[in-house]
């Protein structure tokens, strides 16, 4: 029995060396590729918008300030009325400038008088001159009294002028149409030329004024084939949405860009302008202008296919073995947040990873691909 049980040992182990033996050549079991979205890049078109803050002025605002100093003794207009060129706003009290017109007028006519009186004895001297009663002094004495009379007169009368002009600057008109602005002052307050009494806007068109990024005007320029003004012209008609998130019935034209980067905000000034027929926008609203961007026949790609290393973009592209590629991309700087619009790195027909980026795949990494 002993030796039966050790003659079934030994099988036993010579078994187990032999099985693990014949199994030393074989491979282990591979795991099958992950199953990895992937897209095939086509070209398309792409339609985006971008929007940027603004803020509204009309076309003209003018302060409106008085020629001469004075209490304001009536207020024609009211806040937010329409007026027109020319209508009155406010007078000034009248007393003192239509006294100071009284006056110079007196001076005119005692100027007058004595013009007249001067050149009756002057022409009574030549006459006595002529028959040499008299010495030519004499006479020369009295045409010189007629000269400074003459003199005197129109003294007078530029006094008489300013004096006049001064009582008109009573009645403070509108210059332009407009909208009338604050009244800070009312009848009784003292109005002078250093103060504005209110502000005329005319708004029959509108300014919306807002800023381009230097990205944005080096996009205008296509990377410097062309001209910032001529970027500006082909521009597309923008939109203006308000501060309750409609969108103004007309459109607009972006009419200037600034030359000039502002370096504190590293943006350029800008004004696009809108046509106002019912005042509907007045200076001092806000919004948000909307410019669009639409490109034909471009490579379009989802954001969320990209990653980014040191400010470069990448994206995984597929070789013929279906092994992922990290290939450098450049994209417009205008997007919708959802898809970019590949300016290089890409052509027709490659396939690229569209899940787990960043994440799950990797570099050199095998995939299946699924659509």
């Amino acid at each position: 029995m002993k030796k039966q049980a050790l003659t079934l040992i030994i099988a036993a182990t010579l078994g187990g060396i032999m099985s693990s033996c014949g199994n030393k050549g074989q491979a282990p079991q591979q795991t099958s590729a992950p199953e990895i979205a992937v897209l095939t890049v086509e070209p398309s078109s792409a339609a985006y918008q971008n929007s940027y803050p603004a803020t509204i002025k009309g076309k003209t605002d003018i302060d409106i300030r008085p020629q001469i100093s004075g209490f304001i003794t009536k207020v024609h207009v009211d806040e937010g009325q329409r007026v027109h060129r020319g209508q009155t706003l406010f007078t000034i009290d009248q007393v003192q400038y239509q006294a100071a017109v009284d006056q110079a007028q007196a001076n005119v006519n005692s100027a007058k008088s004595a013009v007249s009186t001067a050149q009756i004895t002057e022409e009574n001297k030549r006459k006595l001159l002529e028959k040499n009663i008299i010495s030519e002094t004499e006479w020369q004495m009295a045409a010189n009294q007629l000269a400074q009379a003459k003199a005197s007169l129109a003294q007078a009368e530029a006094a008489l002028i300013n004096a006049r002009k001064n009582l008109a600057y009573t009645i403070v008109t509108a210059p332009s149409d407009g909208v009338v602005g604050t009244i800070p002052n009312r009848e009784g307050s003292l109005a002078s030329p250093s103060s504005a009494l209110t502000t005329i806007s005319d708004n029959s068109e509108v300014y919306a004024y807002f800023s381009l990024s230097e990205k944005d005007l080096l996009g205008l320029t296509e990377g410097g084939k062309s001209s910032v003004d001529a970027g500006v012209k082909s521009m597309p008609k923008v939109k203006l949405e308000l501060a309750d998130g409609t969108i103004y019935p007309l459109e607009g034209t972006v009419a200037t860009v600034s030359g000039v980067i502002d370096n504190s905000t590293g943006a350029a000034s800008s004004r696009a302008l809108f046509d106002n027929p019912n005042g509907m926008l007045r200076s001092g609203n806000t919004g948000q202008i909307i410019i669009p961007r639409n490109s034909e026949n471009v490579l379009v790609i989802p954001q969320k296919a990209t990653y980014e290393i040191q400010d470069l973009r990448y994206v995984y592209t597929l070789n013929d073995s279906n092994i992922t590629v990290p290939t450098q991309i450049t994209v417009q700087p205008y997007n919708d947040g959802k898809t970019y619009v590949v300016t290089s790195g890409l052509k027709p027909g490659d396939r690229i990873v569209t899940e787990g980026v960043g994440t799950a795949v990797r570099a050199n990494m095998p995939i299946t691909p699924k659509k």
